[in-house]
């Protein structure tokens, strides 16, 4: 009988065993580095070590920034929106790197999905779309949008691990799906970024390429970079160079090519991300038409819930739609 070859790995899995390699190496490094430097005291294995330390530190830092495991059981169990009586299309998405990628979207009835403005749902650093359906139902009641949420690399039901690189094909994957659709009205697609979302949805916004494609931008409460978000918390992170981090999600940059009119929502008891960065992105952002709302009882992952919430997306939703009217480009 002939024996079957293996199977050949996909990129990502070589991608996982490098990754996971250069971590156990680094480790590795800084023991034997370590014993080195307590038996011979020399200031060449002294640098050799801070050198190593470094290198840990920089392979490791995906580990303090993405948390897909919590709350515990998150990449076995996701909710379906059919449990909170929503009808749904469960769609699997490849990416332009070759990774699946899960994403759930919520229609409004047959009669109304080809009308309605359809939210691209980018969510934050930890768990899976399942715990945003809440919010989702909410949104889809009340604004009368179609909401797609696309689940992370790494996260719930999407395969490969998670990366500023990835998020960002994740998103343009997504936003490319919505694009060849031809169930709903592609001229009226709003990126929607909450937290760590709302750098992927700057990334978006702020391309050439799709800065015509996106009826609208809305932010909540999102940082202004990740190095910014490193020095609040840890002040001595000021003195490390941008090479330094392995994750950047630089909107303070981006966010002055962004040119959809943009909804920054802040709230004021984010104890997380300070309320002030959100503020200095509206401040950047290169959009003629900008607004900004504040929540004074809003919290990192609870402003949706406060009274207002979404009656201020309506009303941006509806100011968005009079100016497009006013200012559309005569006819020819």
């Amino acid at each position: 009988t002939d024996v079957p070859m293996p199977r050949l790995r996909s990129a990502q899995a070589w991608w996982n065993v490098i990754v996971h390699t250069c971590c156990r190496t680094s480790s590795a490094s800084i023991l034997i580095l370590l014993l080195m430097y307590w038996l011979y005291s020399s200031w060449t294995i002294l640098i050799l070590l801070v050198l190593a330390i470094c290198a840990a530190l920089y392979q490791y830092q995906d580990t303090f920034l993405f948390f897909p495991d919590q709350p515990e059981s998150s990449r076995v169990f996701v909710q379906t929106p059919n449990t909170i009586g929503l009808s749904y299309e469960n769609i699997f998405i490849k990416t332009k790197d070759g990774v699946k990628i899960n994403a759930v979207f919520i229609k409004q009835p047959a009669n109304r999905i080809g009308t309605s403005p359809t939210v691209l749902f980018l969510h934050g650093n930890a768990g899976n779309v399942g715990h945003r359906l809440i919010n989702a139902k909410a949104l889809h009641s009340f604004c009368g949008c179609n909401i797609f949420l696309l689940e992370w690399r790494g996260f719930g039901k999407s395969d490969g691990l998670a990366s500023e690189y990835g998020m960002k094909m994740d998103a343009e994957g997504g936003l490319e799906f919505l694009l060849s659709r031809e169930d709903i009205d592609r001229k009226r697609i709003i990126v929607f970024g909450r937290s760590l979302g709302g750098g992927v949805a700057v990334h978006l916004a702020a391309r050439k390429a799709y800065q015509d494609k996106i009826f609208a931008m809305i932010l909540e409460n999102t940082f202004m970079s990740i190095p910014a978000m490193a020095h609040t918390l840890f002040p001595l992170t000021k003195y490390l160079p941008l090479f330094m981090y392995r994750n950047k999600f630089l909107s303070d940059h981006d966010i002055v090519h962004v040119t959809s009119p943009s909804l920054f929502i802040s709230g004021q008891a984010d104890t997380l991300v300070p309320p002030r960065m959100i503020h200095n992105l509206y401040t950047l952002c290169g959009s003629v038409m900008k607004r900004i709302e504040s929540f004074e009882s809003g919290t990192h992952n609870g402003t949706w819930q406060c009274y207002g919430y979404y009656e201020a997306i309506n009303r941006f939703l509806a100011e968005v739609i009079d100016h497009n009217q006013t200012h559309k480009p005569p006819v020819r």
